[in-house]
């Protein structure tokens, strides 16, 4: 399998390309990175360095890949947080292009706005661009249960109103939506959920709830979802996998007591997901 990804990169922990590219490798995915930004660190920590890069030297980068005859060879397109507007259309273009080359190609977004605690964090015409222009042209989207409402002007809630939402998504153009942090107010205490929508059904994951705050964890969540989807064709197999592995690289990375995700030392649950949660249907 092959994924082209552009996303950000930072030198010092793992968000964006800096966060999916290992575990899909891990998973055998032969990995195209092209970097959107190369910041030292992630801009949680209120201070970084280095440079926006800018949408035309993507673009050359992304040209010169398909100069070289890969995007015949490419099964999907991965893409996470736009810093900004310019680079919409940069992977606009390049799903389109990497489609004209494999018409079987999926393009998988994950639209980054924001979440439940901290609210939309990015710039304000990001979510315009993303509900406008992206996310009608992706095939799979990734969105926490909080970007789902910003995306449908919804207020998702309820399982049955989270599954309306999904539905208003779906007819936007996506035919698989993975949510991410999903929270029902009659869901078991200490517990937090996952819902996969495609063709053939809904299904929903639930897990323990980990205390922790965990940067570029919804990055490694839709870069292994996508790939196991592309995979196994299976939303409810992707959801499974997923969730086994990306709980188990956050239990191990709260253990550590560390800041930064463990994305090294947790590598074989990647590799070999204990399967430990079962996905169950709800539609």
């Amino acid at each position: 399998m092959k994924i082209l990804s552009i996303q950000s990169a930072v030198a010092y922990g793992h968000v964006g390309n800096s966060a999916a590219v290992f575990p899909l490798q891990r998973i055998g995915v032969d990995v195209l990175p092209v970097y959107t930004v190369n910041f030292s660190n992630h801009t949680g920590y209120g201070a970084w360095r280095g440079p926006l890069i800018d949408p035309s030297d993507v673009r050359d980068v992304i040209t010169g890949v398909e100069e070289r005859g890969a995007f015949a060879k490419v099964d999907a397109v991965l893409s996470g947080y736009q810093g900004g507007e310019g680079i919409g259309e940069v992977i606009i273009d390049a799903v389109a292009r990497v489609k004209a080359a494999n018409p079987a190609a999926l393009y998988a977004c994950d639209p980054v706005m924001g979440n439940a605690k901290s609210g939309c964090f990015v710039a304000p015409a990001i979510p315009e661009l993303l509900r406008e222009k992206v996310v009608p042209v992706a095939d799979i989207i990734t969105p926490n249960q909080f970007e789902l409402g910003f995306l449908t002007g919804t207020e998702p809630d309820s399982l049955e109103s989270t599954l309306s939402s999904v539905d208003a998504a779906r007819a936007m153009g996506p035919s698989v939506v993975l949510v991410t942090s999903v929270e029902r107010p009659d869901r078991e205490e200490g517990t937090i959920e996952m819902l996969a929508v495609d063709d053939e059904g809904a299904w929903i994951v639930q897990t323990p709830y980990l205390p922790m705050k965990a940067n570029g964890s919804g990055d490694v969540t839709a870069a292994l979802f996508t790939a196991q989807y592309v995979e196994t064709g299976s939303a409810q197999t992707a959801l499974e996998r997923t969730a086994s592995s990306v709980y188990d690289l956050l239990k191990l990375t709260l253990e550590s007591g560390e800041r930064e995700l463990q994305l090294i030392e947790a590598q074989e649950f990647y590799a070999n997901p204990r399967m430990q949660f079962t996905a169950r249907q709800v539609r």
